[in-house]
């Protein structure tokens, strides 16, 4: 400590962090929610802050767009601070006909495209869940504020503007709810360092219809999945 991308010391950072991909949707965790929030990390303009979430003390970072990025991040919040929770909360691309705008999707397990999993040797292919225990609680957090949670199967690609044109509907023929760039990454990460992961996704827009958020909406206007993730925090021991 520090790393090559996180200037945080030891225990600057708590042992549940909040891990939004915009580091400005950090900051604005951070100034509407956290009690005397404090930086811990302005490297490449990913954005960490710690602060007390109804006294509990939480910290919130930015981990960036794709399995790449997120993988970097996550793993040193895990292997060199110590952190021993990470709630994603993130946009995600409708893939289900009744998947509306600004709907809540909790992951319980990530397909992926992407070859992630090769380090670890397996004779075979691996799938990424989230932890039960955080899932759980995410989906109490989400119907104590009367929110009524999609949980399934997501997908994690590393291909946002992909040639083959029909492989969402490939997926969504698959029962796949939505489709982002994060979270099995998050969730191999979290498995091999014996830590926990849950991701908590809004939907921004949808593959097979018209109508999406701006970048605006998509950085302040998740408060409905922010609220969810800050209570589910509260919630672990």
């Amino acid at each position: 400590m520090p790393t090559a991308h996180n200037a945080a010391k030891k225990g600057e950072i708590a042992g549940t962090v909040l891990l939004p991909g915009d580091p400005l949707r950090a900051k604005f965790i951070a100034e509407n929610y956290l009690d005397r929030p404090r930086c811990f990390n302005t490297v490449r303009n990913m954005l960490g802050f710690t602060g007390s979430y109804r006294g509990k003390e939480i910290s919130v970072m930015g981990g960036g767009m794709g399995i790449p990025s997120v993988s970097i991040y996550s793993y040193e919040l895990f292997h060199h601070y110590a952190v021993e929770n990470i709630i994603r909360i993130g946009s995600a691309g409708g893939l289900q006909e009744d998947i509306e705008l600004k709907d809540i999707v909790i992951a319980m397990g990530a397909c992926t495209d992407s070859n992630y999993a090769y380090q670890y040797e397996l004779p075979g292919s691996f799938a990424p869940i989230a932890d039960f225990g955080l899932l759980e609680k995410a989906v109490q957090s989400a119907r104590e504020r009367g929110t009524v949670p999609r949980v399934g199967n997501v997908v994690s690609s590393d291909i946002f503007y992909n040639q083959f044109t029909d492989v969402n509907r490939k997926w969504a023929s698959m029962g796949v709810l939505c489709v982002e760039m994060e979270a099995a990454a998050l969730y191999m990460n979290a498995i091999a360092a014996g830590k926990r992961a849950l991701a908590i996704l809004s939907i921004s827009d949808h593959l097979f219809r018209e109508g999406e958020l701006s970048a605006e909406e998509r950085q302040n206007g998740f408060t409905e999945m922010m609220e969810i993730a800050l209570n589910t925090a509260l919630k672990i021991d």
